[in-house]
């Protein structure tokens, strides 16, 4: 992602952590929505893969543009969506194989630590910003699991739709606000 001469300054910390945040939320929203209510449905249609790989490509699409919006330079949007494409399903591959080879909360925590390690990795390499792997990976492993523990906390108590909904409302505020403040800091360290 680094360029030749930048258009315009990176965004602040503040409205990168409150774009990824409030952006991430509605889009979190609008695919934990196809869960709860269509999971079945996709179950039986697409499979438990094709089911994954579907949510996984609504992500992406859902977000790159929300994301690329706080990225600067040239040609932005189409370098970055290929940038977040790669990242995100690092990430999601992560995530699935670890929850369906370990299980329950083991797989979730293993998948959300190799997750966001390997976002982290994509976004810092896209970026020519190695050296800040190890924070990036911290905010991003931070966000991700309080917004997904804290919203599957809701979902398990709730065990309904509105639950559910709740859910991607909470992983999309605190995963979409670190994902934010990993992009700023991931342009900063160039």
């Amino acid at each position: 992602m680094n360029q030749a001469p930048q258009t315009s300054a990176v965004p602040s910390l503040s409205r990168s952590i409150v774009t990824g945040a409030i952006g991430f939320c509605l889009v979190s929203l609008c695919v934990f929505a196809t869960v709860a209510f269509g999971e079945r449905w996709l179950y039986r249609n697409l499979g438990v893969t094709g089911s994954y790989l579907a949510w996984t490509v609504l992500f992406v699409v859902l977000s790159g543009a929300l994301f690329g919006s706080l990225v600067r330079g040239r040609s932005r949007l189409p370098r970055f969506y290929l940038l977040w494409t790669i990242a995100f399903f690092a990430y999601a591959a992560s995530w699935t194989v670890a929850y369906f080879t370990l299980h329950r909360t083991a797989g979730e925590l293993v998948g959300a630590l190799v997750g966001s390690i390997l976002m982290a990795a994509v976004i810092a390499a896209g970026f020519r910003s190695l050296r800040s792997i190890v924070k990036l990976a911290a905010i991003l492993f931070v966000s991700n699991s309080l917004g997904y523990f804290l919203g599957a906390t809701i979902f398990t108590s709730l065990l309904n739709e509105t639950g559910m909904l709740l859910f991607g409302v909470v992983y999309g505020l605190f995963f979409g606000a670190g994902i934010g403040a990993a992009l700023h800091f991931a342009q900063h360290q160039q």
